[in-house]
């Protein structure tokens, strides 16, 4: 299925300074991503315990390159 992403309320990163980054928006029960340069692709698509436990991950410091 397809979301309606038009109106979702896209937030980025305010340190995103490119214009080359990834925006988030919650729609209904669900967490949308995508990438700022092709907004008109379908984005990825997280239910709530996803995107809590993807949260936790990247406050427990899982996802970084050393």
């Amino acid at each position: 299925m397809t979301k309606q992403t038009d109106d979702a309320g896209w937030r980025k990163s305010s340190l995103c300074g490119s214009g080359a980054c990834v925006e988030v928006a919650k729609v209904g029960d669900e967490y949308l991503i995508r990438d700022s340069k092709d907004p008109g692709m379908t984005p990825l698509t997280f239910t709530q315990d996803e995107w809590l436990a993807f949260e936790a991950g990247v406050k427990a410091g899982e996802f970084r390159f050393e």
